[in-house]
């Protein structure tokens, strides 16, 4: 009578495990990224790349000519660089997205006295409302940097429901020499390869 108790003791136990173990995240079936536009000088024609993960949780963007740079050897206008991606998700109906977090990595050269900006921001066509963070970093670094933006549930902006709205992305970088004039300081979001690459991962709900 006791080993039947513990068998069916267990057999329960099991069952009530399972969902939680086998718990998977509520996203679509399918998702597609198509860039519609890219503009800005730190993304010239052909030099950024969109890819949605195969998991459908995120999509990365990769760049191969992002760079701004102060000091010595750079002309007055490399201080700024920027990028404005238009971008259209493509998901099955019965699904919204946010953005619940962006990471944002490259490579910093920042001499003593000098200072260098990452800016990301995005928002769907037609709304106001958006996200937008400013990180800072200072010299002396010689280094990969990384900054992460994450979104509490209550500031994630979704797109309408059963509207077809392209996502923005606006990027920056900023690099001020400061006093290190006579010697070149640099800020990079580009890679040479697809190993360093923005990602930005997907709050999927349904509608």
């Amino acid at each position: 009578m006791l080993k039947t108790v513990a068998a069916a003791a267990l057999a329960l136990s099991a069952v009530l495990a399972a969902p939680a173990a086998n718990a998977a995240p509520d996203v679509p079936d399918f998702v597609t990224i198509d860039v519609v536009t890219v503009n800005g000088s730190g993304c010239p024609a052909g030099t950024a790349a969109v890819a949605a993960a195969d998991d459908r949780t995120a999509f990365t963007v990769t760049y191969s000519q992002y760079l701004a740079q102060a000091g010595q050897g750079s002309g007055p206008t490399d201080f700024r660089k920027n990028c404005q991606l238009n971008i259209r998700v493509s998901y099955p109906q019965g699904f919204t997205f946010g953005i619940a977090q962006a990471d944002y990595r490259g490579f910093a050269n920042l001499q003593q006295g000098a200072t260098g900006t990452e800016k990301g921001s995005y928002y769907f066509q037609g709304m106001s409302q958006g996200v937008s963070r400013t990180h800072n970093f200072s010299g002396p670094k010689s280094d990969n940097w990384q900054a992460t933006d994450r979104a509490t549930v209550s500031e994630i902006v979704y797109a309408p429901c059963g509207e077809v709205r392209h996502l923005n992305i606006n990027t920056e970088l900023r690099v001020n020499a400061g006093t290190a004039t006579k010697a070149n300081s640099f800020m990079t979001m580009d890679s040479t390869d697809s190993s360093v690459s923005t990602k930005y991962q997907f709050s999927w709900k349904r509608c």
